[in-house]
């Protein structure tokens, strides 16, 4: 297997935590757990996927958000997820866990469309899946989010799993917090508001 993740930081990839180890981090990940996981699945993992689990087998990134083209029910601009799943199904959080990507589809109704492999901070109601469509179960597989708010709508992030771990992004990317209150406090000193409000502030 091509190690196609070798430039990439992976020992600080994730962060660490009692929750983290507890739902997502699962046992060393060996070339026989991952068979067992492509035979219960049916696919074929991504070798960048299986280089980053045997680093960590699951766990939260530090890093979380991910550009997108379209708007979402989380945001405008980006996708955001919580966990990445590994292949011990003792795990809660993970590809065969309890609640992970084969609950998805059991239970949520996501549609079969690949690996769900990410849960997002919407509880459940948005995913990031390995997307199989294009290239059949033993193909390379492109990342997409599915959005259960909006009727599962698919929005494509990422042409393979690699790009998408090379794209994800801190928090501190998308944070707006600091530009709308400089917007707000403008409005406040040049006095914009409705002619509603400017007359309670009148009084």
């Amino acid at each position: 297997m091509p190690n196609s993740l070798e430039d990439f930081d992976l020992d600080s990839f994730c962060k660490h935590s009692e929750y983290s180890d507890e739902s997502y981090v699962g046992r060393l990940l060996t070339d026989e757990m991952v068979q067992e996981c492509e035979q219960a699945t049916g696919y074929k993992l991504p070798d960048s996927f299986i280089e980053l689990l045997k680093n960590q087998n699951g766990g939260i990134p530090r890093n979380t958000n991910y550009l997108a083209s379209e708007s979402t029910s989380w945001a405008e601009d980006h996708i955001a997820i919580t966990g990445i799943f590994g292949c011990d199904s003792t795990k809660t959080y993970s590809l065969c866990g309890d609640l992970g990507g084969e609950f998805m589809k059991d239970e949520w109704e996501y549609p079969d469309i690949g690996l769900y492999i990410c849960d997002c901070p919407s509880a459940g109601h948005g995913m990031v899946a390995l997307d199989y469509r294009k290239s059949g179960k033993q193909g390379e597989p492109s990342v997409v989010h599915v959005d259960q708010e909006d009727d599962y709508r698919i929005t494509h992030l990422a042409d393979d799993f690699e790009t998408f771990i090379r794209g994800l992004v801190h928090d501190d990317v998308f944070d707006t917090s600091e530009e709308d209150l400089k917007l707000d406090l403008e409005k406040i000193e040049k006095g914009i508001f409705s002619s509603t409000l400017s007359e309670l502030i009148a009084k």
